[in-house]
């Protein structure tokens, strides 16, 4: 996958978590309308933020693992 997400800490896995459970299918449409509202009133931090757990919404939603297994 060309784009895996950066994670901080363990709370963008919980958030990420929460959208799908929120919202489904439409969770990394979500996430990129947060990531926009935040870019929108100048917020940088959250709006990368919210990039990369949308990148981790989809990685989560394919059925398979992505990169090396161990």
């Amino acid at each position: 996958m060309e784009y895996l997400p950066y994670l901080g800490d363990a709370r963008e896995v919980a958030d990420a978590n929460e959208l799908i459970r929120a919202f489904g299918e439409h969770a990394g449409s979500e996430a990129a309308a947060r990531a926009d509202r935040s870019r929108d009133v100048g917020n940088h931090i959250h709006f990368c933020r919210w990039r990369q757990i949308e990148r981790l919404v989809v990685l989560m939603s394919i059925p398979r693992a992505i990169g090396t297994v161990h």
